[in-house]
């Protein structure tokens, strides 16, 4: 398949006061044409901000180098016109649509606004085709949502409004970032049905972003696992499960709880995850696994292709079929 999107060595680094601070290093993905893409790992591993570098949204003062291309383009040469037009066709569902959604002004607003920034329509026009968006993602009665206010609304509704506006603008490649995270577990499984069946139906790219490594699995064809500001594996999501090649991926996976089994205590990852600006020499993870060797700090380790996907690890092949309920904890 073509890749829609490449990152190559992506590397960020955020202004903090007075000195730079290093949150993405060498970050390597691609998605193609109509795939989807699991970006998993805990919190501060870098999945978010990936995101914000390939929709241009980081902050003023960031440094980046490295390469995004989208559709044969230089992400990060866009400016004016263009990058308008990048993110007409990258679309963002972010975590917290109460956060994003302007309080005072009513749905119609937020929704008419985006479009006619994007798409240059008149107003009659977009309400039209927010009414058409809002019925196309299980809304009922859209005329009257539209004309509501944000607090009217329930937090799986906002979420649709969220959603339903990223498709105004018909983007081919839509970044969902853990946009199912604050909603109960129905309302999650109703939201996540509905951007699974449209993004099958108009052909969409998606960068899923989750901690939810079930989910993940269950909607995506491949999954990316980070820590501390690198991917240190990519594998296709049916097989990552059953089969971690990286020691961090093994442990996510060891984590989980399972319906089906009894525990006195979950299992869980000791110490704490890392940011890529405190991270340690050689292979970022090896403070916190119990297979790291000499040799695993002593130099940084190289991306290697193993088993039909792409790993961070120099013990990789050697520890293959044995990290599951492994020495991580």
């Amino acid at each position: 398949m073509t890749s829609l999107l490449q990152v190559r060595d992506l590397t960020v680094q955020l202004k903090i006061g007075a000195d730079l601070r290093e949150v993405l290093t060498t970050v390597n993905l691609e998605i193609a044409a109509g795939e989807a893409m699991g970006l998993v790992g805990e919190s501060g591993s870098g999945k978010s901000m990936t995101a914000k570098a390939i929709a241009r949204l980081l902050p003023d003062g960031a440094t980046v180098s490295g390469s995004i291309t989208f559709d044969g383009v230089d992400v990060l040469a866009l400016s004016g016109a263009d990058l308008r037009a990048h993110r007409a066709q990258v679309a963002v569902v972010f975590q917290d649509p109460r956060a994003h959604i302007n309080p005072v002004r009513r749905i119609d607003d937020f929704m008419g606004e985006s479009l006619r920034i994007l798409s240059d329509v008149s107003k009659e026009e977009a309400s039209r085709r927010a009414a058409d968006a809002l019925e196309e993602v299980g809304i009922d009665n859209p005329a009257k949502r539209l004309r509501q206010y944000p607090h009217e609304l329930s937090g799986g509704m906002l979420q649709r409004v969220m959603i339903a506006t990223a498709l105004l603008s018909e983007p081919r490649l839509l970044l969902a970032d853990e946009c199912t995270t604050a909603l109960d577990v129905t309302t999650q499984a109703e939201v996540m049905a509905i951007m699974d069946e449209l993004r099958r139906d108009r052909g969409l790219s998606m960068l899923f972003i989750t901690h939810d490594l079930e989910l993940a699995g269950a909607v995506c064809d491949r999954t990316c696992v980070m820590y501390a500001g690198q991917v240190v594996e990519t594998r296709a999501a049916s097989v990552l499960h059953g089969d971690p090649l990286h020691p961090y991926s093994a442990a996510l996976v060891d984590a989980r709880p399972d319906i089906n089994s009894t525990a006195d205590r979950l299992l869980a990852i000791p110490g704490r995850p890392l940011s890529a600006f405190e991270a340690p020499s050689g292979c970022r993870f090896a403070p916190r696994c119990g297979y790291s060797t000499d040799d695993c700090t002593s130099h940084e380790q190289e991306w290697l292709e193993l088993a039909g996907g792409q790993v961070r690890c120099g013990r990789a092949a050697e520890l293959r079929g044995t990290l599951r309920g492994g020495a991580h904890v």
